[in-house]
């Protein structure tokens, strides 16, 4: 006897709805990305990220056509031009592929506990066992070649050890700086492996923006991706310790149009809406005051360049809309 499935709840639509365009948006990217590989093993990799991308755009639709849910437009071929001339090397892909694991790795996860149907669990559950998968196999091909940015080694501690002083959370404001504890140090560096990428890959989108507002935007971007790998940095480096290095030479000179300006505006509205979720772990796991304030300050940065950035979509007409719960008060009761 066959069960009829429950109705999609608004958090499954939401969910469903921002992962279909995440990964239109991903499949735009890698279908350029495979014009221009010449490295077979990163090649197998890209190929391996092209297919569940697809896969996913492919379930999301059966979903959609069989709620009778509105397909979203997210992000076609328009939106990409694939006979432009390389405008990555090899070697950023990875480092792109990397970051985009990460925090397909995030979304998913964080859909696993609001999302109820089980088709749709099951869905996500599959989706981040791919993409550790991908993240894997990506952090195996960096390791092999060599340029694995990883978090520094230390010695292990000799013993157990408790703190015995309230100065443990002082940022050097009213006492000595202790330190960072490697939970610390560990988002820290996570932070700045994905400002690192951001920041090379809005050098690559800004040789090909034709909007004067978006150019504008992306550049200021950079600039806050620039700050925050400062910030970020000087704190490992009063302690001596080695931070993940500029990739921006992966970028080619090309000058020619690869993406839409809709496609890299929206893509740097998510990649810094990300930081967002990032920056708040790496706060919610550390102890010291100055670090804290570091981290308030780069997410309001991001803050406001969001919304800075979701004003020009708006008024290009490129914003889709999200599903909404319904307005009881434009309800015509008469």
């Amino acid at each position: 006897m066959r069960t009829e499935k429950p109705n999609l709840t608004l958090a499954e639509m939401g969910k469903l709805w921002v992962t279909y365009m995440g990964n239109t948006m991903g499949k735009c990217i890698i279908s350029y990305f495979r014009r221009h590989i010449e490295d077979p093993d990163i090649k197998n990799v890209l190929e391996y990220a092209w297919t569940i991308t697809n896969n996913y755009i492919e379930e999301i639709t059966h979903i959609f056509n069989e709620e009778n849910f509105p397909i979203p437009v997210g992000f076609t071929e328009e939106d990409v031009n694939l006979d432009a001339p390389r405008l990555f090397k090899d070697e950023f892909y990875l480092y792109y592929l990397q970051y985009t694991a990460k925090a397909g790795v995030s979304i998913y996860s964080a859909a696993i506990g609001v999302v109820t149907r089980e088709d749709i669990r099951e869905f996500y559950v599959k989706s981040i066992q791919e993409t550790v998968k991908l993240m894997t196999m990506t952090n195996e091909i960096l390791t092999v070649k060599g340029i694995l940015m990883n978090s520094p080694i230390t010695p292990v501690p000799e013993e157990v050890q408790f703190v015995k002083s309230k100065s443990f959370s002082s940022g050097g404001i009213l006492g000595k700086k202790r330190p960072p504890h490697a939970l610390e140090v560990a988002h820290i560096f996570d932070n700045l492996n994905n400002d690192v990428t951001s920041k090379a890959l809005i050098v690559g989108f800004l040789q090909g923006a034709q909007d004067k507002k978006v150019r504008e935007f992306l550049e200021r971007g950079k600039n806050i991706n620039k700050k925050h790998i400062e910030l970020l940095t000087n704190i490992l480096s009063e302690s001596d310790l080695p931070a993940p290095t500029l990739i921006d030479h992966l970028v080619t000179d090309s000058t020619t149009k690869v993406f839409s300006d809709k496609i890299m505006l929206a893509h740097k509205i998510d990649m810094f809406s990300m930081k967002i979720r990032s920056y708040g772990k790496g706060s919610s796991l550390n102890g010291r005051t100055d670090i804290g304030a570091i981290y308030a300050r780069c997410i309001a940065d991001v803050t406001l360049y969001i919304k800075s950035g979701a004003e020009i979509m708006i008024q290009n007409d490129w914003m889709e809309q999200p599903p909404l719960a319904p307005n009881r008060e434009d309800l015509d009761l008469s």
